[in-house]
């Protein structure tokens, strides 16, 4: 039977005693809808709840709830339990077992952390050296997300995710990762190795389709958008400096964005995913959708991602390309035209300058 989370936002008056009521008036009846009320969080402080339950599908959960105590959910997705257990650490009723009398006060808000090392090309030379670097970096960082109560969500050669109920705990366990990969990556002479930490916050079901959608890619564009530094969202910064009394801002390796940056960020990685590998793309389009000057944009620009518009969309098409290349291989000029680039030749050129080799010659250079 599919499993679905579905969200309710609490009006002020509604307690945590409240809600345990209303799960408890759902056991009661589920039976009637073909239904299984699996657990539930509940956020007092943010005013929302969600629950988690097996069912035929989404009508037959409203029409539970609505008979049950009629707070009808605000929205509903389809969930994977082992996604769920990932995030949140558990899809059941937390012990004691259930009774009238259990509370349950545990929060489904999450910190979530991707750290990720950019794609490599190497010569045999060092890519057994290199491999061994990322197999312990992923190692290492895997160890350090548990020893800071992280749980870890999923993971490659190249990246690993996790999630986090404490900020302290996250930003402190991004700083240890960070510290780790730069000592471990002094064992290599391969300077184009970096490390990229994002971390941003939010609830399991907002208005989009996915589990943790709108967090998960908030935290990939800050884990993009600065090469070799931990990226911070403007919500984690604020919860770190009210927990603790040191300014986040006073490590080195750590960039807080502020809410006006976090919402240029948003709307120029939204544009730039959905039409980054037309070959017709310019400068004036980021600046219409955006709603601002050349120089406006150009400002900002630089100011949030060190790169001048042309140089970040260049980026950006390479990154894609490369990944193209490991993936599928295959024609460089189809590449070349997937990926936003007019000519081929054109392409080759910006990937030699790189990548230090031809897109053509580039297929055993991978790790």
């Amino acid at each position: 039977m599919p499993l679905y989370m579905d969200r309710h936002n609490i009006p002020q008056d509604i307690t945590a005693e409240h809600v345990a009521q209303m799960h408890q008036e759902d056991l009661k009846i589920e039976h009637l809808y073909g239904c299984k009320d699996m657990t539930y969080w509940c956020d007092e402080a943010r005013k929302t709840a969600f629950c988690l339950i097996e069912a035929p599908n989404e009508d037959a959960i409203r029409e539970m709830h609505q008979n049950a105590h009629g707070d009808v959910p605000h929205k509903i997705i389809e969930v994977n339990a082992g996604i769920v257990e990932s995030f949140l650490g558990r899809i059941e009723d937390p012990a004691p077992l259930k009774s009238e009398e259990q509370l349950i006060k545990d929060s489904a808000f999450r910190i979530v952390m991707i750290a990720q090392t950019n794609q490599i090309l190497c010569t045999d030379e060092v890519k057994s050296k290199l491999r061994r670097v990322l197999h312990k970096n992923l190692d290492l960082t895997k160890e350090t997300i548990k020893n800071y109560n992280g749980n870890v969500v999923n993971y490659d050669l190249y990246k690993c995710m996790a999630s986090f109920t404490s900020v302290t705990q996250a930003v402190l366990c991004a700083i240890t990762i960070h510290s780790n990969f730069k000592n471990l990556s002094k064992k290599v002479d391969y300077p184009l190795l970096e490390l990229n930490i994002g971390l941003s916050t939010g609830d399991p079901v907002t208005n989009t389709p996915d589990f943790f959608e709108d967090t998960i890619k908030m935290t990939q564009w800050l884990c993009e958008v600065i090469d070799g530094q931990i990226v911070v969202s403007p919500e984690v910064r604020y919860s770190y400096d009210k927990e603790n009394k040191n300014d986040l801002n006073e490590n080195k390796s750590v960039i807080a964005l502020n809410p006006s940056e976090e919402k240029f960020l948003e709307n120029l990685m939204q544009f730039t995913e959905k039409l980054w590998n037309q070959t017709n793309l310019k400068v004036e389009d980021f600046c219409a959708h955006l709603c601002c000057s050349k120089a406006k944009f150009y400002r900002n620009m630089i100011a949030l991602t060190g790169k001048s518009p042309n140089t970040f969309l260049k980026d950006y098409r390479l990154k894609r390309a490369l990944k193209m290349l490991s993936v599928q291989g295959g024609n460089v000029s189809q590449v070349a035209f997937d990926s936003g680039f007019n000519t081929p030749s054109y392409f080759s050129k910006c990937f030699q300058e790189a990548y230090g080799m031809s897109p053509s010659a580039c297929a055993k250079f991978f790790i």
